[in-house]
């Protein structure tokens, strides 16, 4: 019999709708002004939450609902200013150690939380903040794996037993001078098994052997630099307490920073373009000698010259003992004995081993902590853009060894801000490469209440506007195709909260556009079921070849959109993405409701029955 479905697909299409309910539900409750607290170091308690609910007690702060998620402590209230009231409490009463951030939380009932039902995420340009374009500095990238294979090549040849004069580094590559035939000859089998990243040249006039780094270690440094860099930004805007950061690669040398609902934008500037990371190296010689090298300018082979902050020279060994990428936990503290501002880090398993070692063999000699920061400068020349790069290495502490120690100490030297930036640099890890902030934009809450408020009302109008004309040129048929359109909508809402997608301003115009597009293929159904009663046939067998014979047109036509979404997903940036995002979901959600949802209900009212005549 024509026109009809089993009682199954009828039921996985309820079941389909109450599951898309459900999941687009959370997004009608709005959010809570919250603030969220973290430990520096560890996650927060129940004895801390409990400290922190007397502290905003004892204030005359009433809290609409605490809990701790994922180590955080989050307290909801009722409006903004209760919120910022709250805030500022508790960074005057909590202690350095805790970082306090304004949020701004799903107000979603319990028993959606509990299927984990979650609103989407809003955008930098519908709920406001800061959005940063940062440039890694693949040059310093190169230059620093240069630098480590030169270190590598030191100490293979040494391994190897292989007499060599001098081993250095320029512009050109590497460079590897010999003082014999024969050791030239061995150096060159030997280096080649060892080091493949690099491309070796003999020179056996000059008895040198020439290195450069393959084309395929250069894209893969680049490549690694990139990847290791967004970890790196994640890890730091996590220490700032962001919620729903978005970070993210544009291009082979840019990332994109999205800091939703962020105030202190100078702060987060700072933290995020630092550089900045440790090396310890034991002393050479005694004061005398370093004034003695600074003076005659005659510095030992095995020696570099650097300086402390107040400008005293120091001589330290060129081997390095451990370097900040060794560092797995770093935290901001007072030193017990000084009582001054003190760095606590502890090292990695191999750092501690190399630690461990040294200073048992080092005891009652000097160590020495050197602040290494990369900074990169631009200025206006002309119609030019010029920038300066410049590495800065200043001895923040040189301390004698006591004993053997490994895993766990303290750097003192600094003051008590540079002790807390620099302990969240060090947990965070250090940048790959440089990177420059070339493009910074801040987008105020205000605008963005202003964007959802309009974006809102743009896809109530469209909806609106579709819904009418429907339902007075196709009557009973337009009616059932806007039921199917409401069911689309929910559809889209559910899909992308499910997906945990940030919702932006492109991302509410493709929502609109599928909004008018969704109901093309009822048109096309409609008009096919038109003639087919124009050419004489029964309402039923005109149902029937209308759904039939269009469906080839109306898949064509959204495979195409599809397609198209697909390669502007692929190739586009951030707000394309977002646009090509819901589009797409929108085509496939439509296609879906238009077909087998209308095909349902008009089954539902119209088949297995004597119908004279379609209200079409």
């Amino acid at each position: 019999m024509l026109n009809q479905y089993p009682v199954w697909k009828y039921i996985a299409l309820i079941v389909a709708l109450v599951f898309g309910t459900i999941y687009a539900l959370p997004n009608l409750f709005g959010e809570d002004p919250a603030v969220q607290v973290s430990h520096r170091t560890t996650s927060i308690t129940q004895e801390e939450m409990l400290l922190i609910e007397q502290t905003l007690g004892n204030s005359n702060i009433n809290i609409k609902s605490s809990e701790i998620i994922e180590g955080r402590a989050l307290i909801r209230f009722d409006d903004e200013n209760i919120q910022l009231q709250a805030a500022d409490v508790m960074k005057s009463s909590l202690g350095k150690q805790y970082l306090v951030a304004l949020n701004l939380a799903p107000a979603t009932p319990g028993w959606l939380r509990a299927l984990n039902a979650a609103p989407m995420y809003l955008g930098l340009d519908l709920r406001g903040g800061v959005h940063f374009l940062m440039e890694v500095d693949m040059v310093a990238a190169i230059k620093r794996q240069e630098e480590s294979l030169l270190s590598d090549i030191r100490s293979h040849m040494r391994g190897e037993k292989i007499r060599y004069r001098g081993v250095t580094r320029d512009e050109d590559g590497l460079h590897i001078t010999f003082r014999d035939a024969d050791n030239i000859y061995q150096g060159m089998d030997s280096l080649e098994d060892q080091f493949k990243e690099l491309a070796f040249a003999m020179d056996e006039k000059n008895l040198a052997i020439h290195a450069k780094l393959t084309e395929v270690a250069i894209r893969d440094e680049k490549r690694a630099a990139l990847q290791q860099n967004i970890i790196t930004l994640r890890n730091r805007v996590n220490e700032l307490g962001v919620a729903e950061p978005v970070i993210q690669q544009q291009g082979d040398s840019r990332i994109v920073v999205q800091l939703p609902g962020i105030q202190d934008t100078a702060g987060a500037k700072k933290i995020l373009g630092a550089t900045a990371t440790l090396e310890f190296r034991l002393a050479e010689g005694t004061r005398t000698d370093w004034e003695d090298a600074e003076k005659s300018g005659r510095i030992p082979l095995n020696a570099l010259l650097y300086h402390e902050r107040d400008g005293s020279p120091v001589l330290l060994k060129r081997r390095v003992i451990v370097t900040g990428d060794q560092i797995i936990d770093a935290a901001s503290t007072i030193d017990q004995q000084k009582g001054v501002p003190a760095v606590s880090v502890r090292l990695d398993g191999k750092g501690a081993k190399k630690m461990g070692e040294t200073t048992r063999e080092n005891v009652k000699k000097p160590m020495a902590v050197v602040f290494i920061e990369n900074k990169v400068e631009s200025k206006q020349v002309g119609d030019e853009v010029v920038k300066k790069r410049t590495t800065v290495k200043e001895v923040i502490n040189v301390s004698t060894i006591q004993e053997q120690f490994s895993s766990r100490f303290q750097i003192t030297g600094l003051e008590s801000q540079e002790a807390r930036d620099l302990a969240l640099l060090l947990r965070a890890g250090s940048l790959r490469a440089p990177v420059e902030i070339i493009e910074e934009r801040t987008v105020g809450p205000s605008l963005g209440k202003d964007n959802i408020t309009q974006g809102f009302r743009s896809v109530m109008i469209g909806f609106s506007l579709v819904l009418v004309f429907m339902a007075i040129y196709y009557k009973t048929f337009g009616l059932i195709a806007n039921v199917a359109l409401t069911a689309n909508l929910v559809f889209i809402v559910a899909i992308l909260s499910l997906l945990q997608a940030t919702l932006t301003l492109p991302g509410i115009a493709g929502i609109v556009l599928t909004v008018g597009m969704a109901v093309d293929a009822n048109v096309l159904i409609f008009e096919r079921i038109r003639e087919e009663i124009r050419n004489g046939n029964s309402p039923q067998a005109s149902i029937h070849a209308g759904y039939e014979k269009a469906f080839s047109t109306i898949t064509d036509a959204n495979v195409t959109t599809l397609l198209a979404a697909i390669v502007l997903f692929s190739l586009g940036t951030g707000p394309v993405k977002g646009f090509a995002v819901t589009l797409s979901i929108g085509i496939i959600t439509s296609m879906f409701t238009a077909i087998v949802g209308t095909r349902a209900i008009v089954n539902l009212i119209y088949g297995g029955r004597n119908v004279k005549k379609l209200s079409i």
